[in-house]
Formats: structure tokens, C-alpha cells, sequence
């Protein structure tokens, strides 16, 4: 969610009083906003486009809330230490936060584990309960989320985990101190940490219980607010809620709402399954297998068994259902079964148990409904979707970047920041050179911020006339911070080798957290950091090269960093990005595109034009015909370049490491595959030619500030489409079917 302070107050209209009563104190407002911390209840582009989606729901007065846990510690706070990543605790909650409020009225109680006990009626019906497990309560505290010039305020609910008998006295009179609070630790566990190293099984497990706490927790809230209005004839359930399940990490609430109406309010199987397949939609937003959940049928059992046996007995039915569509396909029944070989697919019980499945770019809902989820299109041909991603142009144009959003205003006056296809009216500038020079004099001297504020924080000299070259996101092998890395040493390389080469001046900027057990994601980080060291402090190359890798990126940080940017790298492999959400900030900003054929860069580069962007790499398709022949062979790329092959063997020849072990991992993965994987899985050594060319587009293209600067205007004048208030306006139309409060 990032900072509320600034964001609230700009959606009120009121933050330029409140700085004008602020200076009649003599108190500056920037130190009183630089106070807040950042809110730890999201990571990377899922959790922020969640963030977005509520402030366009609210915006444009549509009745929308958000559930989540209220995480005590975030993520983690990440601090470089001799090049390496250390995770330390996001300590955000440590003076409260001023914005929540504390629901102790509207807690609810959790329960894991135990075992059910079934009993018969009279009428031969049997009823299920759950007994002698872990009680957790959850408390909710209520964050409002303030619409832009409007009324509207909706709420993100969080939930807090404790033990209703977490302390036992006995046994601290006894003198077992640390088994007097057993319980109450393992239930404050569960808000304790966003993502937990899950690479172990009690690490899954606890993940589990996060899931299964929060949306437990919400389906409750929501069923006890219906009850108390309508009673418990809940045949307008379905019609007064939708349920967006914002990937596969809630989907344990399908079978938890069919708990609910079976045990609780004692329903039979087909009335709650109507309800329920009626009230969730499912938003896909990943390509990657290991991202589509799944698990381990002891851990689930084991922590939820009533709520297998609901799971069991829904695949049943649909196996039933899939016998009936296609009798002798056993392959098909077999890999479309939501319990198979020894584990649940979440992902398969979304689809089934929803009404609507979307993905969020046009390339990737084509990708899902022809390949990965290819047998699903088939079946459900009528629920699949696309719903193209967007952000808020609030924060991350009126907030972020006061200078360039008064640009515009004073260019084609107000209604973009509730309208942003109004943008267009800026392209008739992009041939004004006063309008360029004003917005080339607005990029300077938000670099010239960003170098300051790098100054102070890490001791890092910017030069702001130099191209800031910018890749800002999760830190995955698949969106390829490596091939940058490659680059900038092949670069530093030449820049050594040939005196006589020239290039505009260049920093690259990283950002970027790898998840805590996620071994070579913090190797990249480390090699980032080794070169960006030798780098910086060879006098050979100064004042023509920097690498800069931004301490624990968030969602301040990277405020400051948007403006800022002159390129944006979008540089995934084709066909594993599923949208991507920095790209459509970045162009807001009037940063251009750099990047691959992949997520939304595709629509990006059809609103702005090719000519204003800088593509390159495989295709998806290309990728896909490639892996269908078996035929990659990465030693072709390498004898090919000497240039690469250099910078391929500089990571295990004691060019940056003299032990020559410490990168050996990475040049394996890229050059024999290790782990039972293929080399080079994400194309890195087969799109470095064409990366260097298009490096080679920027640098030539920077030369030419005005022709640059009319590029990036008509990049910005385009991004309309990239609201993400449109994005709500297409799952209000074809998915939630909201009307607007009125008032």
C-alpha cells in the first residue's frame, strides 16, 4: 500500500492547506510524510496492483473492499551487507499505525487441525464438525481507503492472529516458560511475516494457515454481515456478493464458503455449490508452474481436514462431470483432476469453483486458454477472460511527480486524474520544443532529487545528466536482471578494451528483493553488487558508467525512482511475464520501453508505437517452437560473441570472485544446466545480441534530446489505456456487475 499520509490527502484535496498551515509553524511537511513507514502488507506487483484496484474502486465510487492479514512484520527490510542480501524484520507496526482501526467487536475464531466427528439425524442426514483442534481468534482492523474527489471511502480489512487461551499459567508456575506461551506463539506466527520461507514443511504449513486464516476469517465477516440483514435464506447471496480470488493464494475459500453453508447453516451440497460457483471469480497472474499452487495432501489433511474432505468430494463430482464430457480420455481426467499424485491444484479448484477466469494482458489470457490451461478453455470456454492490468494515476503521477502531473495540467487543464484517456490531448506538444524543453528541465530535476536522496541514504554519487537506466522489481530469473548485469559487464569490458569507444554517459539503477529462500535469485543481487563495486571504483570508466542497486526497494523508494527514469527494462523472457505493472509507471513517467514482446509491453508498444520504444528478443511464439524441437543449444551464442563468452567466463575465472566458485552456480544454469534443468532456461544467452543492440538504439537515440523528449511525451499522452480505474470499469462491466454508491 506504501504511504497513506500524501495519498489521502491529495485524494481529499486538501494536502496544499495542510502544507500551507504546516509552514506557519515553521514545520516542514516532507519530514512529517518521511515519517511514515511503509505498510508491510504486500510484495511486488500482485500485492500492488491490489493496492490500485482499491483506489480506483473507491474513485469511482463503486462499493469494493479488500481482505488481507495484517502482516506485524512485512516482508523484510532488506540491507546489502558486503554485496549479499540480509533480511531483517520490517518492524512497520512498531509505533501502531495511525490510519487502522482496531475491531475487537468483529473478531471471529479460526480453528486448524483436530479431527471431524460426524453425527446422523433423525431424518439420516449426517453433520460435521471439527473438534479438539487449534483456535485461533482473528481481529480485524479496518484501513479506509479514500476515492479521489469524492465521498467514497471503502475499508481494507485486515486480520490479526492470536490465541483465545494463549497463556497457560499453570505451567508458568511450574517454571516452563517458554511452554506456558506455546500457543500463543504458534497463532501470532501466522500475521507475523509476509511469506515465509515455505522451502520446508513446516514453512508450507505455515503458509497454509495464512491462507486458510484470512479468507476463513473473511467469509465469515461477510456471512455474518448477510445474516444480520437477511436471515438465512441465502439465495441472494450470489447476487450481493463477488469474490475475486486475486490469484490461487486465497482459493481455500471455496471450499471453506461450502464448509460454511454445509455445517453451519446446514444447506445441502447442490444449493451451497450453486451459491458458491455463482460468487467467485478467479484472476490468474502467473504462467510460471511453480507459481500455480499446490499441496501436499498430508500437510492439507493434516492442518485442514474437514476441509479435504469437502476438496475430495468437489472432485468427485467434477471427475464425474469430466467422465460424462469426455469417456475415454483418461489422460485428460487424470491431469485435470484438482487431487492428483499425492497433491491438491489450487489453481484446477479456482477454475472449477468459479464463474470467471481472467488473466491480465492479452498475451498471457491467450497463453493460459491456449496452452497452460488449454484442457480448462476447452471445458469452460465461457469463463475465461481478459482483464488488462492498470495503475492508479494518483499516486503514481499526481503523488509521485508533482512537477510533470502541474506539466499537464497546465498543457490540457484537469479530468486526467479521473480520466486518464485525456491524456491524448498532450500529443498535439510532443512537436512543441518549449514543451519539450520544459519536460526534458522536469526529468533533470527529478534525477537531480533522486541522486540527492541517493546521496543521503547510501552514499551514492548520480550523475544526473547521464542516461538513468532503471530496472525496478521482484528479483526472478525470469525477469532476467541477469542479462542486464551481463550487459553492463560486457559494456565495462569494451569500454576498457577500446579507448576510442564513445557512448553517452550511462547509470543503471537496480531494485529489487529476491525471497528469502530463493538461493540464485540472491546470487544475481550479489553479482549486481560485486560489479557495480568494481564499476564504480575503476577511474578507467568514470563519468561513462555507474551501477547503483537501490537498499530495500519499496513503495516510497520507488516514488522517487519513477520520475526519475529516462529507460525502463522490461526485459522477461517472452511468454512468462504475465503483465507487468512498473512498464505502465514508467511510461506515465515518460521513461521509455526497453523491453521484450512479453505481458502488457505488447499493448504498451501498440498504444505508444514501436518507433517509440526500444524491442527486442525471441517472441513467445519463437520460444515455444524452440522448446517443442528440443533444438536450444547456448554454446552456438557464445562462439558466435567473444564478447559474451568473455563476460560468460569472467564469472568463474576470478575476474569478480577469486575463488572463481561464488558465481559458478550461475554460469552453469547458463551454460550446462544444473539441477536437472536445461541450460540457459530463460533465453538469456539467445536475446543478448539483440539486447545489445537495442542498448546500442538507446544510447544513439539519447543523443537527440528533443527527438527523446517527443517520445517520451507521446509515450505519456498514450498510457491512458493504463488506468487502472479502466481496469475496474472492465470487471465492473463483464465480471462484479457493482452500481455506484450514490449519495
Amino acid at each position: 500500500m506504501g504511504r497513506a499520509l500524501s495519498n489521502n490527502l491529495i485524494n481529499m484535496g486538501i494536502k496544499e492547506a495542510v502544507q500551507e498551515v504546516l509552514r506557519d509553524m515553521e514545520i516542514n511537511y516532507n519530514v512529517i510524510e518521511d515519517e511514515e513507514p511503509d505498510a508491510g502488507l504486500g510484495n511486488g506487483g500482485l500485492g500492488r496492483l491490489a493496492a490500485c484496484f482499491l483506489d480506483s474502486l473507491a474513485t469511482l465510487d463503486y462499493p469494493g473492499h479488500g481482505y488481507g492479514i495484517r502482516y506485524e512484520y512485512g516482508m523484510f527490510e532488506q540491507h546489502i551487507e558486503d554485496g549479499y542480501q540480509v533480511e531483517y524484520p520490517d518492524n512497520w507496526l512498531k509505533y501502531r499505525d495511525p490510519w487502522e482501526i482496531r475491531r475487537s467487536d468483529l473478531a471471529v475464531t479460526v480453528v486448524f487441525g483436530g479431527h471431524v466427528n460426524v453425527r446422523r439425524d433423525e431424518n439420516g442426514r449426517d453433520h460435521f464438525s471439527v473438534e479438539g483442534g487449534e483456535v485461533v481468534t482473528a481481529t480485524p482492523y479496518d484501513m479506509p481507503i479514500i476515492g479521489y474527489d469524492t465521498k467514497t471511502v471503502n475499508t481494507l480489512r485486515l486480520w490479526e492472529a492470536t490465541s483465545p487461551n494463549g497463556f497457560d499459567l499453570q505451567l508458568f508456575n511450574n517454571m516452563e516458560y517458554t511452554k506456558a506461551v506455546e500457543r500463543q506463539t504458534s497463532a501470532e506466527n501466522i500475521s507475523r511475516v509476509l511469506y515465509p520461507n515455505d522451502s520446508g514443511p513446516s514453512g508450507k504449513a505455515l503458509r497454509l494457515k495464512q491462507q486458510y486464516f484470512f479468507t476463513s476469517a473473511s467469509l465469515q465477516d461477510l456471512i455474518r454481515a448477510y445474516v444480520a440483514k437477511y436471515g438465512k435464506d441465502f439465495s441472494h447471496f450470489a447476487e450481493l456478493h463477488v469474490i475475486q480470488l486475486n490469484d490461487t493464494h486465497p482459493v481455500v475459500a471455496i471450499p471453506e464458503l461450502m464448509r460454511i453453508f454445509l455445517d453451519v447453516y446446514s444447506l445441502q451440497w447442490d444449493e451451497a455449490w450453486d451459491i458458491v460457483t455463482k460468487t467467485f471469480a478467479y484472476t490468474n497472474h502467473t504462467i510460471l508452474a511453480e507459481a500455480l499452487e499446490k499441496w501436499p495432501i498430508d500437510i492439507f489433511q493434516g492442518l485442514l481436514p474437514r476441509i479435504y474432505q469437502i476438496v475430495e468430494e468437489i472432485n468427485r463430482r467434477f471427475l464425474i462431470e469430466l467422465r460424462e464430457k469426455y469417456p475415454s480420455d483418461y489422460q485428460r481426467h487424470d491431469s485435470m483432476s484438482i487431487i492428483s499424485h499425492g497433491m491438491i491444484y489450487m489453481a484446477w479448484l479456482a477454475i472449477h469453483g468459479s464463474f470467471s477466469v481472467n488473466g491480465v494482458a492479452a498475451l498471457h489470457t491467450e497463453i493460459l486458454k491456449t496452452q497452460e490451461l488449454r484442457n480448462w478453455a476447452e471445458l469452460y470456454p465461457h469463463k475465461f477472460n481478459n482483464k488488462t492490468n492498470g495503475v492508479t494515476q494518483r499516486r503514481w503521477l499526481l503523488c509521485a511527480n508533482p512537477a510533470l502531473s502541474d506539466f499537464i495540467t497546465e498543457k490540457i487543464g484537469h479530468g486526467w486524474e479521473k480520466d486518464l484517456s485525456k491524456l491524448k490531448g498532450l500529443e498535439k506538444f510532443a512537436d512543441d520544443s518549449a514543451a519539450q524543453q520544459q519536460f526534458l528541465d522536469i526529468k533533470r530535476a527529478n534525477k537531480q532529487k533522486l541522486a540527492e536522496y541517493l546521496k543521503v541514504t547510501q552514499n551514492e554519487f548520480l550523475d544526473p545528466d547521464s542516461i538513468f537506466d532503471v530496472q525496478i522489481k521482484r528479483l526472478h530469473e525470469y525477469k532476467r536482471q541477469l542479462l542486464n548485469i551481463l550487459h553492463i559487464m560486457y559494456l565495462y569490458n569494451k569500454i576498457i578494451e577500446d579507448p576510442s569507444f564513445d557512448m553517452p554517459a550511462r547509470t543503471f539503477i537496480f531494485g529489487a528483493k529476491a525471497a528469502s529462500g530463493y538461493r540464485r535469485a540472491k546470487t544475481i543481487i550479489k553479482l549486481i553488487n560485486t560489479v557495480a563495486e568494481r564499476i564504480n571504483n575503476d577511474r578507467r570508466v568514470k563519468g561513462k558508467l555507474r551501477v547503483v542497486f537501490v537498499e530495500n526497494y519499496r513503495v516510497s523508494v520507488a516514488e522517487k525512482i519513477f520520475p526519475a527514469s529516462d529507460v525502463s527494462e522490461q526485459i522477461s523472457t517472452a511468454g512468462k511475464e504475465a503483465s507487468g505493472t512498473g512498464n505502465m509507471k514508467f511510461m506515465l513517467n515518460g521513461a521509455l520501453t526497453l523491453g521484450t514482446m512479453d505481458g502488457a509491453n505488447i499493448e504498451i508498444v501498440e498504444e505508444a508505437g514501436a518507433e517509440n520504444a526500444f524491442i527486442f528478443g525471441l517472441t513467445a511464439e519463437a520460444i515455444a517452437k524452440i522448446e517443442e524441437e528440443h533444438s536450444y543449444v547456448p554454446q552456438k551464442y557464445l562462439d558466435r560473441n567473444p564478447g559474451l563468452a568473455k563476460v560468460i567466463s569472467q564469472l568463474v575465472d576470478g575476474t569478480y570472485d577469486p575463488t572463481g566458485r561464488l558465481f559458478k552456480e550461475l554460469h552453469d544454469s547458463l551454460v550446462y544446466g544444473i539441477e536437472g534443468q536445461r541450460p540457459d532456461v530463460y533465453y538469456v544467452l539467445a536475446d543478448f545480441d539483440a539486447y545489445v543492440e537495442a542498448q546500442e538504439k538507446v544510447a544513439h537515440a539519447y543523443l537527440d534530446s528533443k527527438n527523446w523528449a517527443k517520445m517520451a511525451l507521446l509515450n505519456i499522452a498514450r498510457a491512458g489505456k493504463f488506468s487502472s480505474d479502466r481496469t475496474i470499469e472492465d470487471y465492473v462491466r463483464d465480471i462484479w456487475k457493482l452500481k455506484k454508491v450514490t449519495f
